[in-house]
């Protein structure tokens, strides 16, 4: 194994290690009730009122699922690495590790607008920061030559999709706190979309330069 293969391994291992810590740390920010009571109906309306939480918790841990899926994708492609994805993969850690907070400030204050805002700003964020990461990473020779370059392409245009919904949530926010969050469901859209998008792409520009 070279040096730079060596450190793309550490580099993975630490980043998976992140991704784990934050996706747990989401239920941690869901806190039990204690209630001096052993009535069945308290319990109930108790947690009823946990419902937000549950429904942040159960949001962030996909959304992070999906960029650890994403991550672990494109890096799953490498055979080398580069110190240009140091830092951009760096502040996307960082960002990851900021989402339970996020998340339990915007459910603990349900439709509430800056919450919501703060909340979609750092999915924009997030998403941004992972399609730098795959941008620099995606290059050869670092790629592995038995992965089809129409498909470098398209992957790189997949990760337009969560940066997309996440801006139409932070938009949304803004005049429809909470209800924005609805937007987050089409990620998988975006996804498809993209990567649909840059596979056709890629394949028009290999006709065009054959013929």
């Amino acid at each position: 194994m070279s040096a730079n293969a060596s450190q793309l391994e550490r580099l993975t291992f630490f980043s998976d290690a992140v991704f784990a810590i934050a996706i747990t740390l989401l239920i941690i920010e869901v806190h039990v009730p204690h209630l001096e009571t052993r009535d069945d109906q308290a319990y109930w309306q108790a947690l009823q009122g946990l419902q937000p939480s549950f429904m942040g918790f159960a949001l962030s841990f996909l959304v992070i699922g999906a960029l650890w899926v994403a991550h672990h994708r494109v890096f799953g492609m490498l055979v080398d690495y580069s110190a240009a994805v140091m830092w951009p993969n760096m502040l996307l850690l960082m960002t990851v590790a900021f989402m339970p907070f996020a998340t339990a400030l915007m459910s603990s204050n349900p439709m509430a607008r800056v919450p919501e805002l703060v909340y979609a700003g750092t999915l924009l964020v997030a998403g941004s920061l992972q399609r730098m990461v795959f941008a620099a990473a995606l290059r050869p020779p670092l790629v592995r030559t038995d992965i089809a370059p129409e498909h470098v392409v398209a992957t790189r245009w997949r990760s337009l999709g969560l940066p997309t919904a996440a801006l139409l949530s932070l938009i949304g926010a803004w005049f429809a706190p909470g209800w924005n969050n609805l937007l987050l469901l089409t990620i998988p859209l975006f996804v498809r979309l993209f990567y649909a998008i840059g596979l056709r792409r890629t394949q028009r520009l290999q006709l065009a330069a054959e013929n």
